[in-house]
This record gives structure tokens, C-alpha cells and sequence, in this order.
């Protein structure tokens, strides 16, 4: 019978109530699997699972408010038995292990394929392996290095690499799986990794790690392929009916229809929705990310005269609107107006005004800052008991534009690339071409720390909700500074009238302050008692820069070590 033996590396907790899932439907039980072509894709296939493939959580950063208890990492527990630690190691060595299998055992069945799909088999496994230990290093620093099946004996006897080293390995496999895997695929054929997505996640790791030369030099690359481009509209580049969208580099597909992958639950969607639209409206955008958007003219809000903090979605750039719920527009059949005194809203399927359950003067549960996602979401979201299937993008040609750009940046190749590879995103946002200057707020900044400043606002504008602001915050060395203030919102509902509303000053009291790193201060708000503290930050600096070790792998395998501090 043929084990996976990803044993000292989570999966050795031998319990009969545990589900390791060391052998799926998707690979056989006996030595001799892998005898065929059609076994290796099945194996293959299996190596994209959702569980597998994804980016970081949006709750671990501070673009998000929940009600619920917050995050470990937001409470500053973080330890080596938190759940979301342990599945992320144990699922990428999972992973790990199922692409050393195939790359051993694929020679078994050369003489059944061609030899472009032989090297094109092993380049999938490459750079699924290559994939998730750019994971392990981003999150854990150095971990165990491995390619090879191990034995159980092996297993047991692993040590932590130092990350470069792997980072060195890393950029191997992506440069193998780039030299066989296809640029694309034809509508009939399934889509899986791509030469794009293998240069895209390469500059995304070395960028993560500061190989700023290394990403710069792979971005270029997937760009130079000229198979991506961006979505015309930003809007509806997330939604579900858009499909297979040519600026997604890599991502995984949904399907209702066939049941693949339901990874976004019932509770997903409703907390995230209005209570009007039948949602719990438990987790919204925070304050934080709404006061991030600039406005129409470049200039952050404390800053541009175009800004008016009782008006505040006017004058923003197009994708503050598109991310977050505008006051008094449309939204799910709804009018959506969290203000106090507005007791009822306009239903536009029976243009009947009903109770306004997005106002805490009639629900107290509705939105506590009076922000609700609006990124992705569209009616869909209501229909089918709650089951959405979007594209699950995981990389895409938007970002590879800014890992070159701000490459460049910190190479201090401050050049009209690097300002042309932002104003493309950026133009984007405006439905304009780059080169229609007039048309949008173009970047023509030349210093390095200026530029500096404009990129990292960009992509908190661009992938708000796309989980890619945590590992920006970790390797910015901003977590501590972002992740220790406090999150804000709405007095409730009787103060709000009194203190805000009855003095003119609804939505907010006053203009936040940006500080030097483009983050809101509230604290002169607070002070004068004009919003609410809703929930406490608390990022260890001492430790959380990287994450713990699994303390059952520490416990079993005296030769691993843990991160410091933990």
C-alpha cells in the first residue's frame, strides 16, 4: 500500500478520529501508480485543490472590522496550536509531498506520453512544489527543505533550512516549470499553471523576501509574454459572471454546477452583506482601508481640498466606490443609508419604503461603522442558498505591474517604467488608457520615497479584499504600527444624533490625519468622544513578524526549533 509520509511535518498525530487524507480518490493504492499518463494527471489534479491554492486572510490585517471575536493575530495571541497555523503548515507540506510523489514516480510512465507532456507533468509539480514553500518561508521563515518521499524515518529526522537557501530552490523550480509549462490553454483543455503564473508567483515571493533584482527581472518577464492584460472594468473583474478573465494570471475556477470548490460558505457571504439585503453585516471594511483611498485629484483626504468628511465618497478615486458601499446608492434591491435618522428604506423591487435595517436606530446589529463590502458582491450573492462562484484569483496581471514597479522603486530605478507600470492600474480605475493623463490622476513622482508611499497606497486601492494586504503589512515591517491601533466606528445610535449628527458634522466629525506611512489616525476623533472604539489591535512585534512552528512537530522532532518568542 503507497503512503504519503508527510509525518513530522503535521500529520503525525496517528489517531483513528483524525482524517489525514493521505490517500484521495485522485491517487492509487498500490506501488505501482503512476504506470499511465492518464494516473500522473489524475495525481496532477489533485495538486489544485482549494485547500492547497490560496492567498492570506483579510481578518488578519487592518482593512477589516468583525464583530465576532477577532483574529489571534489581531488579539496578539497567536500561538503554535492556532488552528488556521497548523493547517496552513500541514496542507503545504501535504502539498509538498504529493509533488515530490509525482516528480518520483512519473519515469514509470514516460512510454505513455509524449514528451512535451512528460516535461509539461513535471513542470505542474514544480511549480505547485515551488508555490508552496514560497508560502512556508513568507509565513514561517526557515522550515524543513525536502524533495524527495520520505520514509518514516526520514520524517523524523528533519531540520529547518535557512530560507535563502530554499528561496534559491524555489526559483529553480519556477524557472523549470517555466521553461515547459504552456503560456495558455485552448477553451477546451483545463487550465492549470501557466509559464505566466510560474514568472508572476517567482517575482511574488522574491519580492516578498527583498530579492527586489530577481522580481523585478520575472515580472518583466510574465509581462513580456503578452497573454495578460487588465480587466477593462475593475468592477466587474470579480464578479461571477465574469469567467477565465485574461488579466488573471492564476487563480482556480468555481462551479456551482459542478460543485467546485464551495470554499465560500453560507455565513461568507451574509456576514458580509447588509441586513437589508437579509445579511448579518458583521464584517465590513474598516475605517482604516475607506480613509485609504485618495482622492480624484491623487491627494490622500487630509490633504486634498476635494475632500469634504461629511461627503465622504465624493471626489474618491472610482475604487473606493466599487470596494465599499456608497451612502444613499443602490445596493441589493436596497437604498443603503446607514444614517441615524433614516428609519426607512426604498425597496426597488416593490418601490415600497420598508424598515431600514441598515440603520442601528431601527437594527442594532446593523453595520458598526457604517461601511459594507461591495467588492464582488452583486445579487448573485442571494440566490442559491448563498453560493457564489467567482473565479478564486490568487495572482493576477494588475499586481504583477506593481511587484515590477515597486521593485524598481527599491532599487531606486525611480524611471518612467516604473510610473508607467502604475499608471496603468491605476487609469484602469478611471475606465481611461495610461497615456490619457488628463483623464486621471497620473504619477509623475521621481523619489524614491515618494514613490515608495504611492505604491504601497496603490495596491492597498487595488487588492483591498483580495487577501494581500497581510503579507504587505508583515514585509513593510508595518504590522506593528498597523496592527496596534485600535479599530473606530459609530457612537450608537442616540450619542450619534446628539454629538454628530445634531451639530452638522455626520459622517465624520473630522478630517483623519494620514501619517507618513499613508495610515488613518482617529485619535483626535476619539479624544473628543465623536466615534466609538470597537475593538482592541494588539500585534506582538517581538514575534509575529514570523509564524510558530507547530508545537506537535516540536514535540515529536527534536531536531526542529522554534521561531523566537514563542
Amino acid at each position: 500500500m503507497r503512503k504519503i509520509k508527510t509525518l513530522a511535518l503535521g500529520l503525525i498525530i496517528f489517531t483513528s478520529c483524525v482524517n489525514l487524507d493521505l490517500n484521495p480518490l485522485s491517487y492509487g493504492s498500490s506501488d505501482s501508480w503512476y504506470s499511465t499518463a492518464e494516473e500522473v494527471d489524475m495525481s496532477l489534479n489533485g495538486l489544485y485543490k482549494n485547500a492547497f491554492i490560496g492567498n492570506d486572510e483579510d481578518e488578519w490585517t487592518d482593512d477589516y472590522f468583525t464583530r465576532n471575536t477577532p483574529s489571534p493575530l489581531i488579539t496578539g495571541t497567536l500561538n503554535s496550536q492556532t488552528d488556521f497555523v497548523i493547517n496552513y503548515w500541514i496542507l503545504s507540506y501535504k502539498a509538498i509531498e504529493r509533488a515530490n510523489a509525482i516528480l518520483e514516480g512519473i519515469d514509470k510512465a514516460k512510454n505513455t506520453m509524449t514528451a512535451n507532456m512528460y516535461a509539461k507533468y513535471k513542470a505542474e509539480a514544480l511549480f505547485i512544489r515551488a508555490y508552496q514553500y514560497s508560502r512556508l518561508i513568507s509565513h514561517f521563515g526557515d522550515v524543513p527543505y525536502y524533495t524527495n518521499v520520505l520514509t518514516l524515518e526520514e520524517s523524523f529526522s528533519l531540520k529547518r533550512i535557512d530560507k535563502n537557501t530554499i528561496l534559491r530552490a524555489i526559483y529553480e523550480d519556477f524557472d523549470s516549470a517555466a521553461t515547459y509549462l504552456p503560456t495558455s490553454y485552448s477553451d477546451s483543455e483545463i487550465k492549470r499553471a501557466t509559464r505566466g503564473a510560474a514568472y508572476a508567483l517567482k517575482a511574488r515571493i522574491a519580492l516578498y523576501m527583498g530579492d527586489y533584482s530577481i522580481a523585478r527581472d520575472a515580472a518583466k518577464a510574465c509581462m513580456d509574454l503578452n497573454v495578460y492584460d487588465l480587466n477593462t472594468d475593475f468592477e466587474t473583474l470579480f464578479l461571477s459572471k465574469t469567467k477565465n478573465a485574461k488579466e488573471t494570471v492564476f487563480g482556480i475556477p468555481r462551479s456551482i454546477a459542478l460543485g467546485y470548490p464551495l470554499d465560500i460558505t453560507r455565513y461568507f457571504c451574509m456576514a458580509r452583506i447588509s441586513r437589508n439585503a437579509g445579511g448579518y453585516c458583521g464584517i465590513n471594511p474598516s475605517w482604516e482601508l475607506f480613509c485609504s483611498f485618495l482622492c480624484s485629484d491623487g491627494m490622500e483626504i487630509d490633504k486634498s481640498p476635494l475632500f469634504d468628511p461629511h461627503n465622504p465618497f465624493q471626489n474618491r478615486d472610482p475604487r473606493c466606490t466599487v470596494t465599499i458601499a456608497e451612502f444613499q446608492t443602490p445596493y441589493l434591491g436596497f437604498m443603503f443609508n446607514p444614517h441615524p435618522d433614516s428609519l426607512k428604506s426604498l425597496n426597488f423591487s416593490t418601490n415600497v419604503m420598508v424598515d431600514n435595517k441598515d440603520c442601528r436606530s431601527v437594527n442594532q446589529y446593523a453595520s458598526y461603522n457604517g461601511m459594507v463590502w461591495k467588492k464582488g458582491v452583486d445579487k448573485d450573492w442571494l440566490l442559491n442558498g448563498y453560493k457564489i462562484e467567482p473565479d478564486k484569483i490568487i495572482i493576477r496581471y494588475a499586481d504583477v505591474l506593481l511587484i515590477f514597479a515597486e521593485a524598481k522603486i527599491e532599487l531606486n530605478e525611480t524611471d518612467q517604467e516604473a510610473r508607467d507600470a502604475i499608471n496603468k492600474v491605476r487609469a484602469r480605475a478611471y475606465k481611461v488608457n495610461y497615456t490619457q493623463t488628463t483623464s486621471y490622476p497620473e504619477v509623475v513622482a521621481t523619489s524614491q520615497s515618494e514613490l515608495r508611499k504611492i505604491i504601497r497606497t496603490e495596491r492597498r486601492m487595488e487588492f483591498a479584499f483580495e487577501g494581500l494586504r497581510y503579507m504587505d503589512l508583515i514585509r513593510w515591517k508595518l504590522a506593528g504600527k498597523a496592527l496596534n491601533r485600535d479599530n473606530f466606528g459609530l457612537l450608537d445610535p442616540t450619542e450619534l444624533l446628539t454629538k454628530v449628527v445634531s451639530q452638522g458634522l455626520w459622517f465624520f466629525p473630522l478630517v483623519p490625519v494620514i501619517d507618513s506611512d499613508g495610515l488613518p489616525d482617529f485619535s483626535s476623533m476619539y479624544s473628543t468622544g465623536l466615534i466609538k472604539q470597537l475593538s482592541i489591535r494588539t500585534f506582538n512585534e517581538s514575534r509575529q513578524y514570523l509564524w510558530p512552528i507547530p508545537l506537535t512537530d516540536i514535540l515529536t522532532n527534536k531536531n526542529l526549533t522554534q521561531n523566537p518568542n514563542y
